[in-house]
């Protein structure tokens, strides 16, 4: 992965708020994100294909729905800096995080969200 490409696919604010949530948390589902960022399901749908495409998230089917993950064969440049930036503005993402955490804990949350 270039860095051009990498950081094209992190310059819109929906596309890096999905990936730090989903760094934060391990894996989300779509109606998990929808809940965080308080968007709709085609936009956060969009978003996700594209990190897709860029081959930064990976993903796994579970009945009708899609749970994503960073993508463990990220070059480990980029794997750095999606740590350090999750680390260094934790404050970006409070507020999605918050929404998340109002949906209650693992594997209830999924439940409700995605049966």
């Amino acid at each position: 992965m270039s860095p051009i490409q990498f950081y094209k696919c992190l310059s819109d604010e929906t596309r890096l708020r999905c990936l730090l949530l989903i760094l934060s948390q391990q894996e989300l589902c779509v109606c998990e994100l929808m809940q965080a960022l308080n968007e709709s399901q085609p936009k956060i749908s969009r978003h996700l294909a594209q990190l897709r495409n860029c081959e930064l998230l990976t993903d796994r089917r579970l009945g009708q729905w899609v749970f994503y993950s960073i993508n463990q064969a990220l070059p480990e440049w980029t794997k750095n800096v999606l740590s350090e930036t999750l680390k260094c503005n934790s404050e970006f993402i409070s507020d999605n995080l918050k929404r998340l955490d109002e949906m209650g804990d693992r594997p209830e949350r999924t439940r409700s969200c995605c049966a």
